[in-house]
C-alpha cells in the first residue's frame, strides 16, 4: 500500500463521521468523502505528506458546505418527494462496523459506549454547520486555530466564536453523558 492509500485509509472513518454529521444522509456522506479523496489525489498527490491532512479536511469541509448550498436551492417539493421515497426504501443508518478498523481495538472505543457516541453524534449533528465544522476540526481532528481557519476559509477569530458557541450549545445537551 503506498503512502497516499495509507493516508486515505487512516482518515476515512473520521471523514465519513464528519460528513455524516454534516449532511445527515449516508449516501451523500459517502459521495462527499469519495469526492474529497479523489480531489486530494488528483490535485495534491505531489505535495508533502504533512500537507495532506489539512488539505484533505479543507476539501472535505468545502464539499460539505457545497452540499448545503446545493440543498438550499432545491425546492421544498423536491425535498418532500425525496423523503417520501426514502421512507419507502431501506434504512440509511450509519453502521460503524461497515468499515473495518485497520489498527485494531482502540482504548477510546472501550471508554465510550455506543449509546454515548450516539448521543454525542446527535448533539453535534444538531449544531449549525459552521459550529459543527469548528468543533469537529478543533476537538476531533486536533487542528489548531490557524489550520481550522484555513480549512473553513475564515478568520481565527471566527473559528473561536463558532467553537465557543458550539461548546456552549453542547454542554447542556451532553449533561447526561458525563
Amino acid at each position: 500500500m503506498d503512502s497516499m492509500d495509507q493516508f486515505l485509509a487512516s482518515v476515512e472513518k473520521r471523514a465519513f463521521s464528519m460528513a455524516m454529521m454534516g449532511v445527515g444522509h449516508r449516501d451523500d456522506a459517502l459521495d462527499i468523502v469519495q469526492d474529497a479523496m479523489f480531489a486530494l489525489v488528483r490535485r495534491y498527490h505531489h505535495k508533502a505528506r504533512e500537507q495532506w491532512r489539512p488539505l484533505f479536511f479543507t476539501i472535505l469541509n468545502n464539499r460539505i458546505t457545497d452540499w448545503h448550498r446545493r440543498r438550499k436551492t432545491i425546492s421544498r417539493w423536491q425535498l418532500l418527494r425525496e423523503r417520501v421515497a426514502a421512507d419507502d426504501g431501506e434504512e440509511d443508518e450509519f453502521e460503524p462496523a461497515d468499515f473495518p478498523d485497520l489498527y485494531g481495538a482502540r482504548p477510546e472505543q472501550d471508554v465510550f459506549s455506543e449509546r454515548t457516541l450516539a448521543a454525542i453524534e446527535q448533539a453535534v449533528s444538531a449544531l449549525p454547520l459552521r459550529q459543527q465544522q469548528a468543533f469537529l476540526l478543533r476537538c476531533v481532528e486536533g487542528f489548531d486555530i490557524a489550520e481550522t481557519a484555513a480549512a473553513m476559509a475564515c478568520s481565527g477569530g471566527s473559528v473561536k466564536t463558532h467553537l465557543s458557541r458550539a461548546l456552549q450549545a453542547l454542554r447542556p445537551l451532553l449533561e447526561d453523558v458525563r
